[in-house]
């Protein structure tokens, strides 16, 4: 089996794959992050290889220690020692997120292209594949959650909140506002958004969704043609079979 992972600023994503198949998927947070809870997941787990892509360098340097401690197995890091195949038209390409690209991949592969890749997570992103399948570049917004922190620390009345369906557009109450605001302008904004990259890349350019929090902003989204929460596994998985 293939252990592939996705360490993301928030969260580390786990999957063992069999071919093209998931067998067992995991999250574990990044500030909880030790050898004890990925043991308990990999431990006697026949490897084939293991693949890393990774936004937090030094947890990276940690996993790959533990990885190799724990099943014998050095993994690969992804953008270092294997190429993400895909024709890169970023500018400075030592910038762009792994992640990113490796979800770019993955669209392209499973959905076709053109395709527009709306990641809801620590940040929102948005990620473009032409029409030639060559990754163009995209957008980025801070994320619902870092929203939500950054009006709580910057403002003396404001509060902290946890994120939950807003229950409407006109909130009765701060808490309220607050969601309201920050759910359904994301949503509103990746529309927006994506409005204008279909005009570069076509009408009917489809909007693949992904990330933590993707499930949040669906429902309120009329242009996310799908939501797949395991893209960036999925895109591992087809890399290390290419």
């Amino acid at each position: 089996m293939l252990l592939a992972i996705d360490i993301g600023n928030t969260n580390i994503s786990c999957a063992l794959f069999k071919g093209a198949r998931i067998k067992k998927n995991w999250d574990i947070p990044v500030k909880n992050y030790s050898r004890a809870s990925l043991l308990k997941h990999i431990k006697g787990k026949k490897l084939c290889a293991a693949l890393i892509c990774s936004v937090v360098p030094q947890i990276t340097g940690k996993l790959s220690v533990d990885i190799a401690g724990i099943n014998g197995i050095k993994p690969y890091i992804i953008g270092k020692d294997i190429k993400i195949p895909i024709k890169n038209l970023y500018l400075n390409q030592k910038q762009l997120g792994a992640d990113r690209l490796v979800n770019a991949y993955a669209a392209s592969m499973i959905y076709g292209h053109p395709v527009i890749v709306a990641s809801v997570g620590t940040a929102i992103t948005l990620d473009v594949v032409s029409k030639n399948g060559a990754y163009l570049g995209g957008l980025i917004q801070p994320g619902l959650k870092l929203a939500i922190s950054i009006l709580a620390s910057k403002t003396a009345l404001l509060p902290g909140i946890k994120l939950k369906d807003p229950s409407g557009i006109i909130g009765r109450d701060t808490r309220s506002c607050i969601l309201s605001g920050v759910i359904l302008g994301a949503a509103g904004s990746i529309d927006s958004l994506v409005e204008k990259i279909r005009l570069k890349t076509g009408r009917n350019t489809p909007v693949i969704g992904t990330g933590g929090d993707i499930t949040l902003i669906k429902k309120f989204s009329k242009h996310i043609t799908k939501v797949d929460r395991e893209l960036t596994l999925k895109g591992i998985n087809l890399i290390y079979e290419k």
